[in-house]
């Protein structure tokens, strides 16, 4: 039996009825076009969100950061920051360097509490200022702006401003997270004994050493080694982190008039002025007396100028999604060194390159350019988390819906079967005319790549089509009240999507490999059949 006969024989059983298309080979050929047609809309849209996901990341994140370490494990803060910058600005492909501080504090909007996220800007850097306001939501928030100036005016995340009904020109306090460790610190101060109790034998020592040893003349007074040492038993007080700020600041007095001490180091010896016992008995007197009641009643009164928020206006909103790693608020630098407690440090220096994807070569390029203890990292190592499981969840996806397909093949695989036992007369009698096994196999391995071809197809091309108009299909299920991609959760108003014709020829051939798989097991046994036992019933 030729080929071409077995390629007609083969597309007769899949119209047995002489008609357009059977029934049974439509079902077979839907099953595999909606697989393959599912996978190429899922796995582009996929693509697309991952795409634009990073394209969002890199529009305001840096592409390279800058930290120092003194000791290799702990960030330290950067008071010099300005040479780096500038430093690094000289660096060719470097578009911009800029200081950089995200942290965390505590909103106060509506009698509503809870932490967010902020990064800080720098109005004076143009790259930076452009990131901001390519994410801004103009759409349903018109007439923000990224114009921050250099206090007091945030950009707050679509999210926010949807859960808490903000509008622009709203006005929010925003708590520092340091301050809470402020007032932690000074409640533990109020739980403890007063120092003249804790350190009862220094303080003791110290009193002796004042009120009864200390002979004051006209050249004023002379401590010996040993006296001195008595008064270096306050150092280890004013260190201690739970004493309360009013004792810390008496004891604090007297080791600066201790400190004034002129050092004869041939006697060893120290030498006070005249009139300096006055004012040591002065900050005695207030550990000595004072009450533990009014001491803690000083503590919780200072709390108030601890805890005071930043009330600042909210001058834009920027489209954010639930499915992207994005700070909760964008402020000016001078508001964030204020809420970080970083006085007019930084966290550490970013970088802005001409090509985001070029990170790790610039690594070597900027390394020389910084002392010992200086670290940079990439985007990819700050998101490689967030970036790791967009990828596996890309994996488990290809996974999963490369289910349908296979199940698609043995659906196909059953309505083969069907049709062998139908044609089972007629298979008996071509190995009667001298079919051989593997003649006979070739009719029904044709008829499943027909079946593949088919579906693979109009799976790909159909798919494309979906993605074309998907922004129509996604306003046809708004108006239906079914939104399954809301931008809420996206991001985006139409689902992103990239197509990558490399990617849907691998999925047309996975769907007819398969195909043709599922068409090999009814087709071997097919041509196994006795052909004598076949034409009995003719």
């Amino acid at each position: 039996m030729k080929k071409s006969f077995s390629l007609m024989l083969a597309w007769r059983y899949l119209n047995p009825r002489r008609a357009w298309i059977s029934s049974i080979t439509m079902i077979s050929v839907i099953g595999v076009l909606l697989g393959v047609l599912v996978l190429v809309v899922v796995m582009a849209v996929y693509a697309g969100l991952e795409r634009e996901q990073k394209k969002r990341l890199l529009g305001f994140s840096p592409h390279l950061l800058l930290q120092y370490s003194e000791t290799g494990e702990r960030m330290s803060e950067i008071e010099d920051w300005g040479k780096v910058v500038e430093r690094m600005q000289q660096i060719p492909g470097v578009v911009s360097s800029y200081p950089h501080i995200e942290d965390n504090a505590v909103l106060d909007s509506s009698e509503l509490q809870r932490p967010v996220n902020y990064q800080a800007v720098d109005s004076n850097d143009a790259v930076q200022m452009q990131g901001v306001e390519e994410i801004l939501d103009l759409e349903n928030y018109p007439g923000s702006t990224a114009d921050m100036g250099l206090d007091a005016r945030v950009v707050v995340s679509s999210l926010m401003a949807d859960q808490f009904q903000w509008q622009l020109g709203d006005k929010i306090n925003l708590y520092s997270t340091r301050n809470f460790q402020e007032v932690l610190k000074a409640y533990k101060s109020t739980e403890q004994d007063l120092v003249r109790v804790r350190f009862a034998d220094s303080m003791k020592a110290v009193r002796e050493l004042v009120s009864e040893q200390w002979q004051e003349n006209a050249a004023g007074f002379t401590l010996s080694r040993a006296q001195a040492n008595v008064f270096n038993q306050l150092y280890p007080i004013y260190e201690t982190e739970d004493v309360r700020e009013s004792e810390r600041s008496a004891i604090l007095g007297m080791l600066q008039l201790f400190d004034g001490a002129t050092h004869d180091t041939a006697k060893d010896t120290f030498h006070m002025a005249d009139g300096t016992k006055a004012e040591f008995q002065k900050h005695l007197d207030t550990l000595w007396t004072a009450e533990k009641d009014q001491l803690d009643a000083d503590v919780l009164k200072n709390l108030k100028g601890i805890i005071l928020p930043r009330e600042v206006e909210i001058v834009g909103v920027f489209q954010a999604s639930q499915m992207v790693k994005m700070p909760d608020l964008f402020v000016p630098l001078p508001l964030a060194q204020g809420l970080s407690g970083l006085g007019e440090g930084v966290q550490g220096v970013a970088l802005r390159i001409d090509d985001a994807y070029q990170a790790d070569a610039y690594v070597a390029q900027v390394l020389p350019e910084l002392e010992s203890g200086w670290m940079v990292f990439t985007w990819a190592d700050q998101y490689a988390q967030f970036f790791s499981l967009i990828s596996q969840q890309r994996v488990m996806m290809y996974f999963v819906l490369s289910f349908i397909v296979l199940i698609s093949a043995f659906s196909m695989m059953a309505v083969m079967f069907t049709v062998t036992i139908q044609k089972k007369k007629e298979i008996g009698v071509m190995k009667a005319l001298g079919a051989t096994p593997g003649q006979i196999m070739r009719v029904f391995l044709y008829q499943g790549t027909i079946l593949g071809v088919a579906g693979s197809v109009l799976g790909v091309v159909l798919g494309r089509l979906v993605i074309h108009g998907r922004g129509s299909l996604q306003e046809v299920l708004r108006q239906l009240g079914f939104d399954p991609f809301s931008a809420r959760l996206t991001g985006f108003k139409v689902l992103p999507a990239y197509m990558d014709w490399r990617e849907q020829v691998l999925i047309g051939c996975m769907g007819l490999l398969l195909c043709m798989l599922a068409s090999f097991v009814p087709a071997y046994f097919a041509s196994r059949s006795d052909a004598a036992r076949s034409l009995r019933n003719i």
